[in-house]
């Protein structure tokens, strides 16, 4: 086999591996873009960067003087390209937000898949490296960063209980250190109670338990949703 097409395997082996490597941790924890969507994504991303780094071998020698290219063009491209597929996994439900890192590990896949096709090994099992760790230690890593839990919360309390009202809501949110904002109201059953909904936020989703234990001993209270994002 030629050098050059050494060469060329080379790289796309190892873009294999990189790729591989990042998809099997996705797959692990159960996502969708997994062992091979960040395989494929790899190797083909390295597969456009080699017919960047090579293509003056399907230019005639006759107009190797007179054609100008810019490998910077074509992984813009990639990366646009990738962009699209990224925004497919991810998914907005509500408050909550899901997909964003496995978007964001296909983006650096692509990017090492670049980085192999042009040939810079090093830089790219850095990469890799990087990547895996972030991926893996960093969730535990976040367990221990203080931030703030939200849950959509929706109540029905009955018109004609002067018990439980607005007031002695907010009271029992205050008590329990929650946060309300965005707050609805809606008539339901004819007036017989009255709806409210809005998103809730804590330091502790204990917090939220709390609150569906104290709502379940009021008889005024119709029925109750609370989801945590």
């Amino acid at each position: 086999m030629h050098s050059d097409e050494l060469l060329i395997v080379s790289r796309l082996l190892l873009a294999l591996l990189a790729g591989g490597i990042i998809g099997i941790e996705r797959a692990y924890h159960g996502r969708e873009a997994g062992f091979r969507t960040h395989t494929l994504v790899c190797v083909s991303s390295s597969l456009l960067m080699v017919l960047m780094a090579f293509q003056w071998k399907l230019i005639p020698p006759e107009f190797i003087d007179t054609v100008r290219t810019d490998p910077t063009r074509m992984a813009q491209g990639i990366m646009t390209g990738i962009g699209f597929l990224g925004a497919g996994v991810i998914i907005k439900e509500g408050l909550s937000v899901r997909g964003l890192t496995t978007a964001a590990s296909i983006w650096m896949t692509a990017s090492i898949g670049i980085v192999i096709g042009l040939g810079f090994y090093f830089p790219a099992a850095i990469a890799t490296l990087i990547t895996l760790f972030v991926l893996s230690l960093f969730r535990w890593f976040e367990k221990w960063i203080p931030s703030q839990k939200y849950a959509r919360f929706s109540v029905n309390i009955l018109k004609s209980n002067m018990g439980m009202d607005e007031e002695a809501l907010l009271n029992m949110l205050d008590q329990l250190k929650l946060k309300s904002f965005d707050w609805s109201y809606t008539l339901r059953d004819n007036g017989s109670y009255i709806h409210y909904e809005m998103f809730i936020m804590t330091k502790n989703k204990q917090h939220f338990t709390e609150l569906a234990n104290r709502l379940l001993r009021i008889d005024s209270v119709h029925g109750f949703k609370i989801i945590p994002s």
